[in-house]
């Protein structure tokens, strides 16, 4: 486990899934949680993270509550919205976009002084597997993601001068409550496992690993990457 002894790490949203085990993962290495949510479950409060309320489709509210310096920030918050285009109405698109996207760009544009004061620190962002492997249905969730992963390169050259890293994880479908319509019966479960060259669907263990090691000194030589944690489904195709 990487040491986060006198570090502040901000997580928004990761109030479930992905975000409890990283938060898990991060209070052993002895870092110092913020978290900023609009729910705070019981077991992230038992970890004793500092919390803000936030909406990401509000203002950000907590922005001089931050401490001085920030060392990380990973930002959650996603959604799942699966459907042919020809379903979708525009506000359905703005929505996917604004939850995605413009709260992450909110909350980093928070965040930036914070990090910058760390002459240390890395920022990680979800996307999905579906925006370099076209896929049916994912129109939305693609668009917004894309624009996530096209802001993250130029955010990460800009903040290489400041020591700021930023890096992408784009996952194929992962066991998490988000995704729990898309495994709700034992066929969907199989059949999802399937669908994958390594056998399975995603944990949130699996993410949480890289999102901890890109966060930790031992990434610091990793910046401006999309990096698909996908079971092989974006690369590969096995005979």
């Amino acid at each position: 486990m990487p040491d986060f002894s006198g570090k502040n790490i901000l997580l928004v949203g990761g109030t479930s899934g992905i975000g409890i085990e990283t938060a898990k993962r991060l209070k052993e290495g002895n870092a110092n949680l913020y978290v900023a949510s609009r729910s705070y479950p019981d077991e992230l409060a038992a970890l004793g993270a500092t919390r803000f309320e936030w909406d990401v489709t509000q203002d950000v509210p907590f922005a001089q509550e931050l401490p001085d310096t920030l060392h990380g920030v990973v930002y959650f918050p996603g959604t799942i919205t699966l459907k042919p285009f020809q379903s979708f109405v525009p506000d359905q698109f703005r929505q996917d976009l604004e939850i995605n996207f413009i709260g992450a760009v909110k909350a980093l544009k928070a965040a930036f002084k914070g990090l910058k004061k760390s002459k240390n620190a890395s920022v990680v962002l979800y996307s999905t597997v579906a925006v370099g492997t076209g896929m049916n249905f994912h129109s939305s969730i693609a668009a917004a993601k894309g624009a996530l992963e096209g802001f993250a390169k130029s955010v990460a050259a800009e903040w290489a001068r400041s020591n700021i890293r930023v890096n992408v994880l784009a996952p194929s479908l992962t066991d998490t409550p988000l995704a729990g319509n898309l495994l709700s019966t034992d066929e969907k479960r199989l059949a999802n496992n399937q669908r994958h060259p390594v056998g399975r669907i995603g944990t949130a263990t699996d993410l949480a690993a890289l999102t901890t090691l890109l966060l930790s000194d031992e990434g610091s030589w990793i910046t401006g990457q999309t990096i698909g944690v996908d079971g092989g489904m974006s690369t590969l195709k096995p005979l």
